[in-house]
């Protein structure tokens, strides 16, 4: 079951990217800016938030849950299994166990992680050395965050953190999880 993911119920910024044309399809896949999470991976934003807060940051969410549909359509503009789970074996986002984010600091800016999100280039993963000492620094934050708050990380993009076992949830269509999206 998905729980959907509010600015006032779990203290965060929600600026899906694929809900608007400013990502790398250069146009919306999703029709609304809703954000969802499976239960248990809900449970561990709320954990990442708490962290985070104590430390002086916000949350700025760019994806969670992503529709197959939407998974099909991001594949198709860009096969590059680097980047993109490949959607016939499933992406963890088609499962709501996966969740793209960023730091904000106290004004509400981006921390400076070094490239923009989905920037899929080498330079995106979490050991580049080719950005600068505060983005690397900024970066090993989050982490640090994230996983203690219980999130595992995907070595190639510094902005995706998803549950653990990922496949130990269902794969599910926008019909399924009945949210609109597409």
């Amino acid at each position: 079951m998905l729980v959907k993911i509010t600015p006032e119920q779990y203290d965060v910024v929600i600026e899906l990217a694929y809900a608007t044309p400013n990502n790398f399809t250069g146009k919306p896949v999703y029709k609304k800016n809703d954000c969802y999470l499976n239960e248990e991976a809900a449970e561990l934003l709320k954990k990442a938030v708490a962290l985070a807060k104590n430390m002086g940051y916000g949350i700025k969410i760019f994806d969670a849950y992503r529709p197959t549909e939407a998974q099909f359509k991001l594949w198709e503009h860009t096969p590059d299994p680097s980047f993109l789970a490949n959607p016939y074996t499933g992406s963890p986002h088609s499962r709501g166990a996966a969740i793209d984010l960023t730091l904000l600091d106290a004004n509400g800016s981006e921390l400076d992680m070094g490239t923009a999100f989905d920037d899929f280039t080498p330079r995106s993963y979490h050991t580049a050395t080719d950005i600068s000492a505060k983005a690397q620094a900024n970066r090993k934050l989050l982490i640090g965050i994230m996983t203690v708050a219980g999130w595992d990380f995907y070595q190639n993009e510094w902005w995706h953190y998803q549950q653990f076992n990922p496949r130990a949830y269902k794969l599910l269509s926008d019909k399924e999880a009945g949210t609109g999206l597409i």
